[in-house]
């Protein structure tokens, strides 16, 4: 599975979060509706009938205490009946209206008595509500208007017959217009709920889908990305943690990266070690092989006195001996320089100097080696060019390049010296006449102990390492050398930076 199909949110928080809310919403306003349709008729009912019950004590107060006919007990009665809608009618024993509130109190007395004696006259299968000893409460329909009234009827405690009825017209019109009113409140309420519940879902979830943005991110090794606190709430909170733990994960895997270079490092130092040294006993061993046979076979030859009749032959004997034993204490040397040179362990004395005179002194020492072997040593007229080098390292390149032009010098036998200024740098070439350098060689002419020549190497007691030596220290320096075939010789060269 592709890590995009992984990472695919399925089911998005902000649906959810859109969706719990609609539903605790039509939920809350379908049960207020619902409640509504179902109760409140009946709490109304509930509600005329204490108010029938009000009346009906206050009346029956009054008539005990003899003030029915007071002016502040007619306005109590008015208050009553207006505030309430309910019509109130008090009879004597002898059908004599004693108190009415109600301009037609004449079938309010009839209605009144047609209760009283169970006439079905002027109701219609009425429903009893209450029914105690002094009235009965109960709801009925007036024949004439078809209109359903709520109506207590019985007896005051005076004995007079009395009753208060309201029409439930107004109840159920009440009721009505509550749950249409109702209906609209609840519509508007859903759509001003879905578009609350639309931008809390965006508020609450946009933090979180940046959350998890960077989580992706992080996951990805991507520690750039940071969440930006606003509110200092528990996904700020989160945020913050994250961006720690971001800055923590991101140290952690610099530090181990880091660890884990210099770890390969050491293990390719290692590998370069070992194969090195394996390397080295290996050419040591053969290149030793031979001088040390040499001198072995000569020592054992004086022992076992071949040459003891003849001087000059122990004396050749004996120069062999110290010959072989002069060139291993000068590859011992070398190898010793070498080794120094390729592990950093030699130190450098960077300094100015004028490389010109240093050039110029050594061929006045070398001088006598050149006439040995009729050689014509030329150096270029040149001011004085100052550089940046290790003399002595210097001048054991240069000692190097010029033993190589002596021991391979041919035909017009003439050694050159040149120097060529560059941008920032001094070049100084040795060129020897000579055979040219094959041209697979020159690529192997700076590894320990590789030979051209074997033959001839042997002849001027070459090990093959003085080309190492320079490519040791000039690479220790940080500057360019090389070789390249000329016409009727070779030329070597180095480059120094000028000052």
């Amino acid at each position: 599975m592709s890590d995009n199909n992984k990472n695919k949110i399925k089911r998005p928080l902000r649906r959810d979060f859109m969706l719990i809310f609609a539903v605790l919403l039509i939920g809350m306003v379908g049960g207020v509706l619902l409640f509504n349709n179902i109760l409140l008729e009946k709490y109304y009912i509930n509600d005329k009938a204490n108010v029938i019950t009000i009346a009906y004590e206050s009346v029956n107060d009054a008539m005990n205490s003899g003030d029915i006919t007071s002016d502040s007990f007619n306005i109590e009665l008015m208050r009553i009946c207006e505030r309430y809608n309910i019509d109130v009618i008090v009879a004597d024993e002898n059908s004599n209206i004693v108190k009415s509130s109600s301009p037609d109190y004449f079938y309010l007395q009839k209605k009144l008595w047609a209760n009283m004696l169970g006439l079905s006259e002027y109701s219609d299968n009425p429903t009893i509500l209450i029914q105690k000893d002094d009235y009965i409460l109960q709801i009925d329909t007036d024949a004439r208007t078809d209109t359903d009234y709520m109506e207590m009827f019985g007896f005051l405690d005076n004995g007079n017959v009395f009753m208060i009825r309201s029409a439930l017209e107004g109840i159920k019109d009440s009721v009505r217009i509550s749950n249409t009113f109702m209906t609209y409140v609840a519509i508007g309420i859903l759509l001003i709920g879905a578009l609350l519940s639309f931008f809390l879902a965006r508020r609450i979830t946009k933090p979180i889908s940046k959350l998890t943005e960077i989580s992706n991110r992080m996951k990805e090794l991507d520690f750039d990305a940071k969440y930006t606190s606003k509110h200092k709430n528990e996904l700020d909170l989160l945020g913050e943690n994250i961006n720690e733990l971001s800055e923590t994960l991101e140290k952690t895997i610099r530090e181990l990266k880091t660890a884990n270079l210099e770890l390969k490092k050491d293990i390719e130092t290692k590998e370069k070690i070992d194969k090195m040294r394996s390397e080295f006993l290996a050419n040591v061993s053969h290149e030793l092989k031979t001088p040390i046979a040499l001198i072995q076979g000569y020592a054992e030859g004086l022992q076992d006195g071949i040459a003891d009749d003849d001087p000059e032959s122990r004396e050749f004997y004996c120069d062999v001996i110290v010959d072989e034993a002069g060139k291993m204490n000068k590859m011992v040397k070398q190898l010793m320089t070498l080794n120094e040179l390729e592990f950093g362990k030699n130190n450098y004395n960077l300094e100015r100097f004028d490389i010109v005179a240093v050039i110029q002194n050594y061929l006045k020492s070398a001088d006598i080696l050149a006439k040995q072997k009729d050689v014509t040593v030329q150096i270029e007229d040149s001011e004085p060019i100052y550089v940046w080098a290790d003399e002595f390292k210097v001048e054991e390149v240069l000692q190097n390049y010029y033993s190589n032009a002596l021991n391979h010098i041919d035909g017009d036998r003439i050694i050159k010296i040149k120097f060529k200024k560059g941008d920032g740098v001094v070049r100084v070439s040795v060129y020897n006449t000579g055979d040219p350098i094959p041209q697979d060689s020159i690529e192997h002419l700076w590894e320990k102990f590789y030979k051209v020549d074997k033959a001839r190497t042997r002849e001027y007691g070459g090990s093959g390492v003085g080309l190492s030596i320079v490519k040791a220290i000039m690479d220790s320096m940080g500057q360019r050398y090389g070789v390249v075939n000329c016409e009727k010789g070779v030329e070597f060269w180095f480059e120094l930076e000028t000052c």
